[in-house]
């Protein structure tokens, strides 16, 4: 029986390339998940690799098909921005473990609908500076940059990943990671805890679980 490992935190801490790096280690045998967003496509985006893009109609039609598993919605500038897990059998636990990006409160969803045994949560965390410099150097090579929804989404992360939501939604200080410096170690860390939940692997410094590192 494979699990879901999701993969967490606000905006520019990392996720995007760190989910690149854990799928390409072959050690860990996780699968793909492509999430759907109804937001426009960005520059260098594909689809079906970073999202499925689909508009506001093909949205309320897999609604009204209860083919919706979780989903979270962004006021935005340019409108409503959508972001959902779709049931199209990409997650079937019988046949191995996926890994997923996700917020806090779509962890939640998934979890009370997969089985809180069944997903492991990790949150990536990085401090206010390096994100609004990442999310800069980001912005910057977008042929339109929207600098205004970059300060949105700064801001409503905040909220959405207070400290008391992190609590409720109980996730141990085990599953927190920093993503402040080189990504690499990053990488390794939550690589050592994955198999330390999926596989019982210990590492050559103790057990895997022991990973984690609260910012």
């Amino acid at each position: 029986m494979g699990k879901i490992v999701l993969l967490m935190g606000k905006s520019s801490t990392g996720k995007d390339s760190l989910y690149k790096r854990l799928l390409e280690d072959e050690a860990l045998e996780l699968k793909k998940v492509v999430l759907y967003t109804t937001r426009p496509m960005r520059s260098g985006e594909v689809e079906g690799i970073q999202y499925f893009f689909r508009d506001e109609k093909a949205y309320k039609k897999l609604a009204d098909d209860r083919k919706i598993i979780e989903e979270r919605c962004y006021m935005t500038a340019a409108g409503p921005w959508r972001y959902f897990t779709v049931d199209d059998n990409q997650i079937d636990l019988e046949s191995g473990s996926v890994l997923m990006i996700g917020t806090l409160e779509s962890y939640c969803s998934i979890r009370d609908y997969f089985g809180n045994d069944n997903v492991i949560p990790i949150l990536i965390e990085t401090s206010d500076r390096t994100r609004i410099e990442r999310a800069l150097k980001r912005e910057n090579r977008q042929e339109h940059p929207r600098y205004d929804e970059m300060c949105r989404r700064f801001l409503a992360d905040e909220k959405d990943f207070a400290e008391e939501k992190i609590k409720e939604a109980n996730i141990a200080d085990e599953n927190r990671f920093s993503n402040e410096n080189k990504i690499e170690d990053t990488r390794k860390k939550i690589a050592d805890f994955i198999r330390g939940k999926i596989y019982g692997y210990q590492s050559k410094s103790g057990s895997a679980a022991s990973a984690g590192q609260k910012l």
